[in-house]
């Protein structure tokens, strides 16, 4: 998704770069060798705030933390004025279990969700941003009161709800918050790497999780792995939590129900609904060549908005099929309008089975492994249009890899891995990244006049 930037108290226009880390594309010679290269194909790079963007540009980002200057004892976690002001933290009454002190710092910079909003107990923003009236609300859960009139994402809503949390992250200079899913009864809940790290900005911030009862606990970094923007926390003192039920991912069709639970724009236990619009959907997020991360998406027409990243999608059975980690987004075309808007119906999921995997992989060892075929990547094209790709072309093989184990050759244009099409190295990164280490897979290469498939047993990278 792209940022959306709010002027702070005193009218400041902040800016706040977002951060990340995976897959870069810089010239072919620059690339290293587990990491395709995409010099035919320009990022999508996301707009700033404030900032004039070309409409053609679509950039799909994890969403990105603002920052803005409160009033002198505005709460950590403030709201910006979308239609009001700063509701409060927290309600005073919500039971919290803590066993650190927590200051509040009068004029802290505060940031606004990852991407939005940033408090628990949001019900109102009204008024003007110098006369707002805002009133905290406890957590609500999701019940079904006719079952005879209930839909499906009612029923999927009451059995994923009470799994789906809200994460609060606060460093030194900015906050932000996002939400979670519960993994297990005693506290672990998987969430997406860049709500944990405020972007990049943070390594060590404070954080605080509230699950969907409304209790609020300290909690703790288990690991992170930047490469697929995943992460798992430890909730402190947590007990009878409700553990999230997974499906099996690779049996999501198009055309299915999607559910979307979590706390966009601090609205906690928010829940939305739609259909799966596609798989197995190569998305590079990032701000730019440097930063980019791709990813293997579901995508979805689910609402999905800023505060929604680490929530579940789940199916029509309340089952977990994906992590909710980013949205297209597209600039406003009005004259001096340079504000950008929030759900377009293009929003995108880390699989469930992969999540579960590297999550399994934190909590055990602390990091996760990733699949790596070990070239050098760039997109080809036909010569007639640089922008439509056919393949991607194999610029380096690095030497010892599982490529060049299994023969394969600067020049070669890989066209499929297995029965997936390749028609871009971004597609390659994804289609392997969507692999568990070790797996044998088979590569259609196009080399010279030929075309043959290729075995190839992908090799292991640690994050």
């Amino acid at each position: 998704m792209t940022e959306h930037g709010h002027p702070d108290a005193a009218g400041n226009d902040p800016r706040t770069p977002s951060a990340g880390e995976g897959a870069t594309q810089p010239p072919a010679a620059d690339v290293p060798p587990q990491q395709p290269a995409m010099p035919h194909q320009a990022p999508w790079l996301p707009p700033q705030p404030y900032e004039q963007v070309p409409h053609q540009e679509v950039p799909q980002q994890p969403f990105a933390q603002q920052q803005f200057a409160p009033p002198a004892g505005a709460p950590v976690f403030g709201v910006p004025s979308y239609a009001g002001g700063l509701p409060p933290a927290a309600p005073a009454t919500q039971p919290r279990r803590s066993g650190k002190v927590r200051i509040g710092i009068a004029g802290l910079v505060a940031g606004a969700v990852i991407g939005g909003g940033a408090g628990a107990g949001v019900v109102a923003l009204v008024g003007t941003s110098h006369d707002t009236t805002s009133s905290p609300v406890a957590a609500q859960n999701v019940t079904i009161k006719d079952p005879n009139n209930a839909t499906t994402a009612t029923a999927a809503a009451a059995k994923a709800a009470p799994s789906v949390v809200t994460i609060y992250v606060t460093s030194a200079n900015s906050a932000g918050s996002g939400s979670g899913v519960v993994l297990t009864d005693d506290g672990y809940v998987l969430t997406n790497n860049h709500v944990v790290t405020l972007e990049g900005q943070a390594s060590n911030a404070d954080i605080q999780v509230r699950a969907a009862d409304g209790t609020l606990y300290d909690a703790e970094v288990v690991g992170t792995d930047p490469s697929s923007d995943l992460a798992v926390v430890k909730l402190d003192g947590a007990s009878n939590l409700t553990p999230a039920t997974f499906a099996n991912s690779d049996k999501v069709q198009v055309g299915d129900v999607a559910v979307a639970i979590g706390a966009p724009l601090g609205l906690e236990n928010t829940v939305t609904d739609g259909i799966i619009s596609a798989t197995n959907r190569a998305v590079q997020t990032g701000s730019s060549q440097s930063d980019a991360t791709v990813i293997d998406a579901i995508q979805t027409d689910a609402a999905i908005n800023p505060g929604n990243s680490g929530g579940a999608l789940v199916n029509a059975a309340g089952e977990v099929i994906g992590i909710n980690t980013a949205i297209a987004s597209v600039a406003s075309e009005a004259p001096g309008n340079q504000s950008q808007s929030g759900n377009i119906g293009v929003g995108f999921a880390i699989p469930s089975d992969t999540a579960q995997r590297i999550a399994k992989e934190i909590i055990e060892n602390g990091s996760a492994t990733h699949a790596v075929l070990g070239v050098s990547a760039q997109t080809a094209s036909d010569g007639t249009n640089s922008q439509v790709g056919i393949g991607a072309e194999v610029v380096q093989v690095q030497q010892g890899s599982a490529a060049a184990d299994a023969g394969l050759q600067a020049g070669d244009v890989i066209t499929a891995l297995d029965d997936r099409a390749v028609a871009s190295s971004t597609d390659l990164t994804a289609a392997v990244r969507s692999e568990a280490p070790n797996t044998k897979v088979t590569l259609t290469v196009h080399r010279g006049n030929d075309t043959q498939k290729i075995d190839v047993t992908l090799g292991t990278s640690t994050s």
